[in-house]
């Protein structure tokens, strides 16, 4: 954990969807490497929440700031910001008709700038540190899910972000490709990324969270370290949540 000025804070953010309250004065801080694990659910605004930090969501009220700068509203400062905050969906939203090498690529050449060959370099060794170096040429429809999730994350990594967001990255998978995108994401964590991860794995929450935060009804309930906050939730609706999760 690293001290100085957060890298993301949330001040007082409000957002509705028409007459739906998604989030309802949220204010967090993520430190610089830190961790942060968002829970809650179906509906809690957890997902709404991770979307408007690189402000694929705009706000309604409050503000958002990252690495010291408001997060701007449109034009060359946003895509800037959005290629210093990596994302990782449900969906791998891998371009079908590029190999996954290309996929990896593609950021750094156009947006960055970069020579395809150092490029290429780079997105290889990336796609080692994934676990998929053996697949760069292939295209998406020829790889598991998991590893397309893993090419995705490669892909993020690319940009060479100060930020990562994940947005339930392993929902979309069969159970049994969970682990290996897990176990990136953990060897993230480990290095030191900045992540914010919406999840519904207890595990990683507990494991790789230096916080974690417990939301619903579009409000931050819990923030708490995962020990203290499996061991002992503070408040009736985490209670009830973790007693219907924790069973199964």
């Amino acid at each position: 954990m690293t001290t100085g000025e957060p890298l993301i804070v949330l001040d007082g953010v409000n957002k509705w969807f028409g007459p739906l309250h998604v989030l309802d004065d949220v204010s967090l801080s993520v430190g610089r490497g830190e961790v942060v694990v968002v829970i809650g659910p179906s509906g809690s605004g957890k997902s709404t929440l991770c979307r408007t930090i690189n402000r694929l969501e705009p706000i309604n009220s409050g503000t958002i700031t990252f690495d010291g700068t408001p997060l701007p509203a449109e034009g060359k400062a946003l895509a800037k910001l959005r290629s210093e905050v990596g994302m990782v969906f449900q969906s791998f939203n891998l371009f079908a008709h590029k190999t996954i090498l290309e996929n990896v690529t593609l950021g750094p050449v156009k947006v960055r700038g970069e020579k395809p060959a150092a490029a290429r370099e780079r997105g290889l060794a990336l796609l080692d540190r994934v676990g998929i170096a053996n697949q760069a040429e292939k295209y998406p429809a020829q790889l598991s899910g998991g590893q397309q999730q893993r090419a995705a994350i490669a892909r993020a990594l690319a940009m060479q972000p100060k930020a990562m967001l994940f947005d339930e990255p392993t929902s979309a998978l069969d159970p049994e490709m969970v682990g290996e995108v897990l176990e990136v994401m953990t060897s993230l964590a480990r290095d030191g990324m900045t992540m914010v991860v919406v999840t519904h794995e207890m595990g990683f929450a507990r494991h790789a969270a230096n916080r974690v935060i417990f939301m619903a009804d579009g409000k931050l309930v819990e923030d708490a370290p995962p020990a203290e906050f499996f061991a002992n939730p503070r408040s009736e609706r985490a209670k009830d949540f973790l007693s219907k999760i924790l069973t199964h």
